[in-house]
This record gives C-alpha cells, structure tokens and sequence, in this order.
C-alpha cells in the first residue's frame, strides 16, 4: 500500500531569532517547497502546518512556519521529521517516487522472464540506477532509462524491462 504522507526531510535546526528552520531534505529537487502550502509534522496527517515561505541559505532551504516565530518555538520542532500529501508533489509523467518503486518484481518486456525484485534505486547523475535482487541471491543493476526500463505498473507491482544487450552477461 503506497504511504499518503511522504516523509519529506527533518529539521536540522533553527535560523535566526524569528524561528525559521533549517531542514534537511530527503527528495531530488527542494524546490518543491516552493509550491507546497501544508506540511504534516507526523505520518498519518493529522499535525498540519501552513508552510508560509522557503529560501535558502548557504545552499540548505530554511522554512518559515505558520505559529513558529521565536528561536524557542523553532527548537521544539528541531530533530522532527516532515512529510507532505502524497498529492501535493509536483511530478512529471513518468516520474514515480522512489519508495513506491521499491518492491515491485522486475521482468521481462518480451517473454515475461522474471528477473526479480527492485530493491534499492541509486542516483549517479545522469540517470538513476536501479538495483534489482534476482533469485540467485545476486543483485544486478540496470541504468533507468526509456531504452531499459519500458514500463512501471505501481498498481500492478510490476516494471517491465528490455536489457541492454551484455547487461547480464553473467547470467546463467
């Protein structure tokens, strides 16, 4: 089951006397507060805050809360991690949030083979590599790109792939 509230980052500490917060965050682009109105301080949703403005200093986005206006308001909440509505997260076709990713069963485009489980998804930059952990025990990895990687079915628990030729050459 795919989580509603998504663990966003934690707060790392306070800035300035005024109660902005230093945080943290665990997803590819920060920039992502920027369109983001409500924050969550607990998984289930039920501790909102109004997230009232985003900047950066020194390359780490501090975060002006709604009720939060002292050093010692802002030091109650450091150490804390935040989350967002899963609905709140600005994303692209094709984009998928890396947990949901996790787990799915990794086959075959072409005759339906599985190869085995997605396990971990690491970022090199140009692309994501995706780890998948195949039955032998042995884990292989495969670059996530269109030419590999040819369809995800989240609701299914399945992505389809067509590796490159000598991707798994060690294969049996």
């Amino acid at each position: 089951m795919r989580k509603e509230y998504i663990e966003a980052g934690k707060i790392v500490t306070t800035h300035g006397i005024k109660g902005e917060l230093k945080l943290y965050p665990w997803c590819d682009d920060p920039d992502m507060f920027y369109d983001i109105q409500t924050l969550y301080l607990d998984a289930k949703g039920t501790k909102p805050i109004k997230l009232l403005g985003m900047r950066y200093a020194k390359n780490m986005p501090l975060l002006k809360l709604e009720g939060i206006d002292s050093i010692e308001d802002a030091a109650k909440l450091r150490d804390k991690i935040i989350y967002v509505h899963r609905d709140d997260i600005p994303m692209e076709e094709g984009e998928y949030l890396i947990q949901d990713l996790m787990g799915l069963q990794v086959i075959d485009a072409d005759d339906g083979h599985v190869y085995g489980k997605l396990t971990q998804v690491s970022p090199t930059g140009a692309n994501d590599v995706y780890h998948i952990l195949f039955a032998d025990g042995k884990e292989r990895l495969i670059p996530a790109i269109p030419q590999v990687v040819l369809e995800v079915d989240l609701e299914g628990g399945v992505m389809k792939i067509r590796p490159l030729e000598g991707l798994f050459d060690d294969e049996d």
